[in-house]
């Protein structure tokens, strides 16, 4: 289950359970002829439908949907008007389930912010109306329950990040992997023609992958990776891209890169990586292929496309080779040979 479908599922479980709730204390309110209860709760109940309503129209948008914000903070002024207009008897009951309604819905932040909010109104009505050994007891007692709240779902919060990262993460090398790529690339696509801006991809492989993984096993060659992933970091600049493909073989997207641009960036790590004597391997060279976005490249296929005929055509050339592919093949010229 993605996330946006989690949330939206968590929103209307949670509006659903807090309008019945709501709607529940609205009819003993009737029913015992407390007339200015009932119509408050029975405008809460209002805004909890309305709520519930808003997440299956924005079920598509949780992550950003703004409205919650707007539907919690009416739910927590209306029961601070209440509480100093009508001086309703057990309004601390009112208050606890909803700091947690609005750390359940809302962002973290935000939701502390409106639950303290809501807390501080709490203790200076009850300091008024019932002295301060009550203000103190209840409000701390409140307090402890969104702090407990708060810290649940920040735990929840850590451990969903921790699970993306480690799902876009490959676990060898620490660059993202092949699953973030596509995603990321048609981003990439996208600004670039929004803004009008340049956009370039590398993609480079190790030269005699193979021959070196059976000479130096699988922990010679995880270990080589590494030391590339870290030797390509310090190569390219801030804003670009590096993600590690199988086999052996890299992926870089360079935002505001031309021709040029890239060129010299290929060149700088097919000279670098040969220059350098890699532990328990010693030398090694790498063949890339690179290539520029064109105005007809709308899509990835249109770039992947490219850049793997580049990275072909670098390795049919020779190891320690690299290859820029321009729209048109047979306008394709070679970096280095």
């Amino acid at each position: 289950m993605t996330e946006t479908r989690l949330r939206t599922h968590t929103h209307l479980a949670g509006y659903t359970l807090a309008t019945l709730f709501i709607a529940s204390l609205a009819m003993q309110n009737l029913r015992y002829g407390f007339y200015d209860l009932f119509f408050l709760a029975a405008a809460m109940t209002l805004l909890t439908l309305g709520g519930a309503g808003y997440t299956l129209i924005s079920r598509r948008h949780q992550l950003s949907a703004r409205g919650h914000l707007f539907i919690l903070a009416a739910l927590n002024s209306s029961l601070v008007a209440a509480m100093f207009a009508l001086s309703p008897p057990g309004i601390s009951h009112w208050v606890m389930p909803l700091v947690v309604f609005n750390l359940l819905i809302l962002p973290l932040r935000q939701g502390l912010a409106l639950s303290l909010s809501l807390l501080v109104a709490l203790s200076v009505f009850l300091l008024a109306a019932e002295g301060a050994i009550e203000s103190v007891t209840i409000t701390a007692g409140v307090f402890a329950l969104i702090s407990v709240s708060a810290l649940y779902i920040w735990h929840y919060d850590h451990m969903a990040q921790s699970a993306e990262d480690l799902a876009i993460t490959d676990p060898v090398t620490g660059a993202h992997n092949a699953r973030f790529l596509d995603e990321t690339l048609q981003k990439e696509i996208s600004r670039a023609i929004a803004m009008g801006h340049c956009l370039s991809v590398i993609t480079l492989a190790v030269d005699y992958a193979d021959e070196m993984e059976d000479l130096h096993g699988k922990d010679g060659m995880q270990q080589l990776l590494k030391h590339l992933t870290q030797h390509l970091f310090g190569v390219i600049r801030a804003g670009d891209t590096l993600y590690t493909l199988e086999n052996g073989q890299f992926y870089l997207i360079l935002p505001f890169t031309p021709e040029e641009g890239v060129r010299v960036i290929a060149e700088r790590i097919r000279r670098t990586i040969a220059e350098e004597r890699w532990p328990e391997v010693g030398k090694v060279t790498v063949s890339l292929g690179c290539t520029t976005r064109a105005s007809a490249d709308k899509r990835t296929p249109d770039l992947h496309r490219r850049v793997r005929a580049a990275l072909h055509e670098a390795q049919k050339r020779g190891a320690d080779s690299a290859w820029y592919s321009k729209e048109d093949q047979s306008r394709a010229n070679a970096v280095e040979s």
